[in-house]
């Protein structure tokens, strides 16, 4: 399935006929920001649970949890690089 934000018919450099509202990209950016905060807590967090010895299945579930992060952190960024360029500021 292909992700919403991303077309491959899409240049995310190029001006666009449909513009966000400036008002609603910068709320739109303020929850990308406030998102990328609350990742990283989550990104920091896995890290540290990396460093220490886990059994099975705890192991696994710190593997799917950093699968998991990284593909919300790809969807924030997509999301991020989406208001870039459709919007005029």
């Amino acid at each position: 399935m292909e992700h919403p934000l991303k077309s491959p018919s899409q240049n995310p450099d190029q001006a666009t006929a449909e513009t966000i509202p400036a008002d609603l990209a910068v709320e739109i950016r303020k929850m990308a920001h406030e998102l990328s905060n609350a990742l990283e807590i989550i990104v920091q967090t896995s890290y540290l649970l990396g460093t220490v010895e886990i059994k099975d299945p705890g192991s696994e579930w710190l593997r799917m949890l950093d699968n998991g992060v990284n593909k919300a952190m790809d969807i924030n960024l997509s999301l991020r690089n989406y208001v870039k360029s459709h919007s005029e500021s």
